[in-house]
């Protein structure tokens, strides 16, 4: 496996926080290449050296997070729900201004797709045995009413800017899936 040069990923890193910076300030359609490399201070020719244009250093953005948020759920795979939720939650307050910009505005819808995808596809694994209350419910309906529930709740802490601490957040979304699956 080949190593990758501290350059490069400093020089990404710098592209993708000048981006979601941009999106607080003006809507994603708005904003062109030349503004990303002034706010990132590199040459336009840089980000055309890591991406094909704006939008899929927007989709090398998302997919970065789905794709931490998936082994979030792997590794905690064992835990309660309440617990597991608590991982989310915490990596939800480190990256407040990436997910506030892809779920509290218009900017991004596609992202929110994405992210109920994962709930949906994460929580078909916790549901393999419908019993108790919801013997008899139709799985796929189940878990898409928990997933949309779930999606829902994180999108009203964005928007709200955050009216509970995260903690409180994990504990009564855990709780509630925990009683729903």
């Amino acid at each position: 496996m080949s190593k990758v040069d501290r350059r490069i990923l400093k020089t990404q890193e710098a592209l993708k926080k000048a981006v979601i910076e941009l999106m607080s300030e003006k809507n994603f359609d708005d904003i062109t290449i030349q503004d990303i490399s002034d706010r990132a201070n590199v040459s336009r020719g840089t980000i055309y050296l890591h991406y094909m244009d704006k939008y899929d250093l927007l989709d090398n953005l998302m997919e970065e997070h789905i794709n931490v948020l998936r082994e979030k759920c792997r590794a905690a795979s064992e835990l309660e729900f309440t617990e597991s939720t608590l991982i989310w939650t915490e990596y939800f307050e480190r990256h407040y201004s990436f997910f506030s910009m892809m779920l509290a505005s218009k900017g991004a819808p596609y992202f929110r797709g994405r992210f109920l995808d994962l709930l949906i596809e994460e929580l078909k694994n916790e549901a393999d045995v419908i019993k108790g209350k919801n013997e008899g419910l139709n799985e796929e309906l189940l878990v898409r009413f928990a997933a949309s529930a779930f999606v829902g709740v994180v999108e009203w802490w964005f928007m709200n800017e955050k009216p509970v601490p995260h903690q409180v957040l994990a504990k009564q979304l855990g709780t509630l899936l925990e009683r729903n699956l």
